[in-house]
């Protein structure tokens, strides 16, 4: 790392399927929206020698951002792969979007990778989902190195921005997060700002000027000296306290030159074992320039740095029947697993999968088992079937690059799997296997949506559930007590790239209308009621008469049907019709259409008739029995109430909980949490926080995270009511 001096591109560039797992790092870009990762990529990829010029393939378009859809939008929205060869290394970079509302997309990243590079940049700093998402790749102990980008910005700050990341990502131990390399500027512009032209190697005492487009190695001058040895020595001991030899430290203390290499080597480990994380820095590549800066630097920190497939532990295997199995991972001759991590579709290939490998070997028309298990509640149904592989491809661009084979550890596309969806396992056919899923986000937006002609309502069922098969943080439900189809997003831009998937992918076009909680209705005090069916309009009559009473009940009570009946009036065979009109009408609605719950409904008395009453007559008897008691009583209506945690930094507990008062909520307690965060605990009505996700976001600067769950029913303000359209209004 920093003693090679590479002035061309690496060799063949172009990187095809891989022969072995040691040869294949898998590394995932991190960072919010707008700090160079997509950019990184690609200058990246044309030091590698994978483009011909920045971010461009031979057919003119970008390695990564080629949607037209993120290019009309300016921003990442998918994840992306991008393979490129180093030194004999393939390196998969997988490029996540930025946006707090595609993290679904990043946690798909962070499934198929084996490390991280965390991009920050030097003019916007590190903000807080980048730090949860620091947490999570600590909790897991994924390898990570930073990288700093924009410091061409005016009054950007390397050393400034080395001690932020320290701050926000070294924990109990900021000597764990240094820089490998410091930016070397050039002379200062009118305007005052002085250039980096270069880097300046800790470790190799090197200077690396990249201003002629070229990574050009020269010895440092005297005046740099000092500097390089102040922070060259803090360097040292960060890397030998991490050193897996415990005497090196007391031998450098004592003073003892440490050899280079073994300092190198001690570095490869320390961050291959995700203990010891380094800071770089990188620049795209000027126009007319063959390398970035600082890109030599971190292609190698990929390939000697940090771990291969083998180093990682898998996620753990069973039988689709739940049992469990043991596997020697990331072995290309063992029984095949494999996951789906990505779904996308083509609109001349069809369904295209991105597949992570984790055992065996997958091949070109192989047939293959699918087993898709755990995401019911999103849309996705359980599902064991057999498929055929189509064209294996690597990605690039748009291209899509042949290959006869993919071994363990290595990423590639798979054509036409018309069955398998995003977190699908694919398995021999003959060995069919389950992996445990990845956490996925849950989705907490709700957008109901209406075929916008009668064509689109032919190809609306169809088109949702695609949509959801390619993005499992997407979550559809046909609610049956409001009757809309609900889409749960994670928020309005990804709400917004649904709605524009659904018309230009599958020429859908939908409308949004309003949201409607399922409201319910319930008696305020007892109440009696008389049904009478008579009828006689010539041959077989009807005949049927019941009175009723109705008294309210606890919550969570239900419909209760009780038989009161005595002397015969209704006779026997006709008491269950009379309770199959009561709770038919008591699912209707007895005042705005929204069901009935928690009453009792006793039956006292009625009448028959020995030729026309029948099943029929007196369940029409029961339902007008219900409506005529409803008529006289004070009917209220019931909200659903959701039990809501937010997870929030202490910084804006105060705002947050200030926040859910003003939505009728009522805060049930908090709770001290780790990093500096609380959990607040309340419970909010539903119809306060159809909204939430994205009003919470602002509140707290993208640094809260919240989830809810269905507490029950309860009486709903008059002053609330009143607000409600008409046809609920009528309801209160």
């Amino acid at each position: 790392m920093g003693d090679k001096a590479h002035t061309h591109p690496g060799a063949a560039g172009r990187a095809s399927a891989a022969d072995h797992p040691t040869s294949v790092r898998n590394v995932v870009l991190v960072g919010h929206s707008g700090s160079g990762k997509t950019t990184l990529v690609e200058a990246l990829a044309l030091t590698a020698g994978a483009v011909n010029r920045a971010g461009r393939v031979e057919d003119g378009g970008c390695v990564s951002d080629y949607d037209e859809m993120e290019h009309r939008q300016q921003r990442s929205v998918q994840l992306s792969l991008v393979p490129v060869e180093w030194d004999g290394i393939k390196i998969n970079l997988l490029d996540t979007p930025g946006y707090a509302d595609f993290v679904g997309e990043l946690r798909a990243g962070l499934r198929a990778a084996d490390a991280a590079l965390f991009v920050v940049s030097a003019s916007d700093g590190v903000d807080g989902s980048t730090r949860m998402v620091w947490e999570e790749c600590a909790a897991v102990g994924m390898p990570r190195a930073i990288v700093v980008t924009h410091l061409e910005a005016a009054r950007a700050d390397f050393e400034e921005m080395t001690r932020i990341c320290a701050e926000a990502f070294g924990g109990d131990d900021p000597d764990a997060v240094l820089p490998l390399y410091l930016p070397l500027r050039g002379a200062p512009s009118p305007d005052g700002h002085a250039p980096v032209t270069g880097l300046i190697g800790l470790l190799s005492r090197k200077l690396f000027d990249y201003a002629s487009g070229e990574r050009v190695e020269s010895e440092p001058d005297g005046e740099r000296l000092p500097l390089i040895d102040e922070a060259r020595s803090l360097l040292i001991e960060g890397i030998i306290s991490e050193s897996e030899d415990e005497t090196l430290m007391e031998r450098y203390l004592g003073g003892e030159q440490v050899d280079v290499k073994t300092l190198i080597e001690d570095l490869e480990r320390a961050v291959a074992r995700g203990v010891f994380f380094p800071v770089l820095a990188a620049a795209p590549a000027a126009d007319g320039a063959r390398q970035g800066l600082g890109t030599v630097e971190l292609l190698d920190l990929v390939t000697r740095g940090f771990p291969t497939p083998l180093e990682r532990a898998a996620p753990r295997v069973t039988t689709p029947e739940g049992a469990a199995r043991e596997l020697r991972m990331c072995d290309p001759g063992e029984s095949l697993v494999a996951e789906v991590v990505k779904t996308s579709s083509d609109p001349y290939v069809g369904r295209i999968s991105m597949v992570r490998v984790f055992s065996g070997t997958l091949r070109a028309d192989q047939t293959v088992h699918v087993s898709g298990h755990g995401l019911a509640d999103r849309g996705h149904e359980d599902h064991d079937v057999d498929e055929r592989i189509g064209a294996l491809s690597t990605p690039f661009g748009k291209q899509q690059r042949p290959v006869s084979h993919v071994i363990a550890g290595d990423l590639a596309c798979v054509a036409r799997l018309t069955r398998a969806e995003t977190g699908d396992t694919l398995s021999a056919k003959e060995d069919p296997l389950l992996m445990a899923p990845w956490r996925m986000p849950d989705p907490l937006l709700p957008l109901a949506i209406e075929a916008h002609s009668k064509p689109d309502e032919d190809k609306l069922s169809q088109g949702l559930a695609r949509l959801v098969a390619e993005d499992p943080t997407m979550r559809l439900e046909h609610n049956r007590d409001t009757h809309q189809v609900v889409l749960w997003c994670l928020g309005e831009a990804h709400a917004d790239v649904a709605l524009e998937r659904l018309r230009g992918r599958y020429g859908v076009q939908v409308d949004v209308v309003p949201h409607r909680v399922s409201l319910r209705e319930t008696f305020g005090g007892p109440a009696a009621g008389r049904g009478r069916h008579v009828k006689q309009s010539g041959g077989h009559g009807q005949y049927a008469i019941c009175e009723i009473e109705v008294e309210p009940l606890p919550n969570g009570s239900g419909v209760e049907f009780v038989d009161k009946v005595v002397g015969g009036a209704v006779p026997r065979q006709f008491i269950p019709s009379v309770e199959k009109g009561v709770r038919a009408q008591a699912a209707r609605g007895v005042a705005a259409g929204h069901p009935l719950i928690d009453v009792r409904v006793t039956l006292l008395d009625g009448k028959a008739h020995s030729v026309d009453s029948s099943d029929a007559a007196f369940q029409t008897a029961g339902a007008l029995a219900l409506r005529e008691a409803a008529a006289q009583a004070r009917i209220h209506l019931l909200e659903p109430v959701a039990e809501v945690s937010v997870l929030v930094g202490d910084d804006y507990v105060g705002a947050v909980m200030s926040d859910l008062s003003g939505r009728r909520g009522k805060v049930l307690g908090t709770e001290q949490t780790s990093g500096g965060r609380t959990l607040i605990r309340a419970e909010v009505p539903e119809i306060e926080i159809g909204r939430y996700a994205v009003d919470l976001r602002s509140l707290s600067h993208g640094t809260a995270r919240f989830d809810r769950r269905y507490a029950r029913h309860e009486p709903m303000p008059q002053q609330v009511a009143d607000r409600l359209p008409e046809e609920v209004r009528a309801a209160s």
